[in-house]
């Protein structure tokens, strides 16, 4: 058999590693720096803590695990029975009871209301774990992926979001990628909906959240589609169309809804950008998009998208306020806002661009090259004490010609050579070659790893 791997999932070889342990270290240290703390929860879940929380679209997307014995001879006529109904679209737990998470923010929710009595408030955590979705596989979008979240419950202070805005710009501006960070609040979408008589939201913000990617036309046509009016379309044609500064955009939208639903929404964007200020919102690239939905059904308040301009990637990052979450799960009166990094497409978008440091590539300091037993023991020696001054180091396991080993070292990338031969071992010193630059010289062995660790 042919071997291969999952469609949408990949293999990660060493330079990939480092390259993307390199974005996991960069958004761990922020997140440290602001005051959040680690937690990790596992990679399934019962599947009624996920279904029904992310939409329909969502729910289609999760991966649910079979049940075990469901070959059992016994059980085969409830478990046809069941099989009938998820083939029809419905859950059943005699064929699943669990399902791979689908992101970090329902466990997280879940892990809140199951915890809450123990937990500081507010309490801030983060979490850095792999998801899993059933989409199709293209370009920067995978059915495995890594996503890095923060989020912070039991507070409603609008100094969080702005702690947000500030998280993505530190990371982005640490990994020097260019970025826009979109803002909008899905009570400002809400009050639209009222204003076009939809009574669910999310009727239209998923027609609206596929603007940047089927264009208004479009997004027009699939929501006259979905039986609204010529003159609601033609509302939020107008609102979709309002540009200009924030303040404007605020007093524009004001005017178009002029509803109550509308004033919170729309007072939580002019507050955020009071707090960030609109200088450090311009030099951050913090943008009030009132386009942006967010497809996911939990949000209720002020969310966040960011996108490489430069790049036709789709968004790298997301979050928003979910006040009503942790009520899922039979526990009120926890708010709570949360934002995500997708490590897999900012790999994608740092790769294209080329903004990965030349030296994460870098393989092992030295290595010490293998000229024959007695020779070879006396570098292995060394080679100890150099890895025990904190050095990374290796030696080649075989006696061949030296042709061969230095294009191990070459293609290894290891930027130093070390020769031990006869001679060296008598005068207790060693010919370190510089492989980049070609040049030798001799240390002696007590040196060698203070010489290596300032090269």
């Amino acid at each position: 058999m042919k071997p291969g791997i999952p469609q949408g999932t990949r293999d990660f070889n060493a330079t990939i590693i480092k390259k993307r342990r390199f974005i996991l270290d960069t958004i761990r240290s922020v997140f440290e720096l602001y005051g959040f703390e680690p937690l990790e929860t596992p990679s399934f879940e019962n599947i009624e803590t996920l279904m029904g929380k992310y939409g329909e679209e969502g729910d289609r997307l999760i991966f649910k695990i079979l049940n075990n014995g469901l070959d059992n001879e016994a059980k085969r006529e409830k478990a046809t029975a069941a099989f009938d109904d998820i083939l029809a679209g419905k859950t059943n737990r005699g064929i699943t009871e669990r399902a791979l998470r689908y992101d970090l923010t329902i466990p997280f929710a879940r892990f809140v209301a199951m915890n809450h009595g123990a937990l500081v408030m507010p309490y801030k955590r983060y979490q850095m774990q792999n998801v899993w979705r059933a989409d199709r596989p293209q370009k920067g979008r995978y059915r495995e992926f890594f996503q890095c979240d923060a989020d912070v419950v039991g507070t409603t202070s609008p100094f969080l979001e702005v702690e947000f805005a500030n998280i993505y710009a530190a990371v982005f501006n640490k990994l020097k990628l260019p970025v826009q960070i979109n803002v909008n609040s899905r009570s400002i979408l809400s009050a639209l909906a009222e204003g076009c008589g939809v009574e669910n939201p999310g009727d239209i913000t998923i027609s609206i959240d596929k603007l940047d990617k089927i264009g208004l036309p479009r997004v027009l046509d699939e929501l006259l589609g979905k039986g609204l009016s010529q003159e609601k379309i033609s509302l939020i044609e107008k609102y979709l169309n309002v540009s200009g500064g924030v303040q404007q955009r605020i007093a524009a939208l004001n005017k178009l809804l002029n509803a109550e639903s509308s004033k919170k929404g729309i007072g939580d964007v002019a507050t955020f950008f009071d707090y960030l200020g609109a200088e450090n919102a311009e030099n951050n690239n913090v943008v009030f998009d009132q386009a942006l939905a967010r497809g996911l059904d939990y949000y209720t308040g002020l969310i966040f998208e960011v996108k490489v301009p430069a790049l036709s990637l789709g968004s790298i990052g997301g979050g928003g306020r979910y006040d009503n979450l942790t009520a899922l799960f039979g526990v009120k009166g926890i708010p709570g806002s949360g934002i995500s990094f997708g490590v897999d497409r900012i790999y994608d978008a740092m790769e294209e661009l080329q903004l990965f440091p030349l030296d994460l590539s870098a393989g092992s300091a030295a290595l010490f090259m293998n000229l024959g037993e007695v020779e070879s023991k006396a570098a292995f020696a060394v080679m100890q004490q150099v890895r025990n001054a904190g050095v990374s180091a290796e030696i080649y396991f075989e006696n061949v010609k030296l042709e061969k080993q230095f294009k191990y070292a070459t293609k290894k990338n290891i930027h130093f050579a070390v020769l031990i031969g006869a001679n060296e071992i008598k005068e207790q010193k060693a010919v370190l070659k510089d492989l980049r630059l070609g040049e030798q010289k001799e240390h002696p062995f007590a040196e060698l790893a203070k010489v290596l660790s300032e090269s």
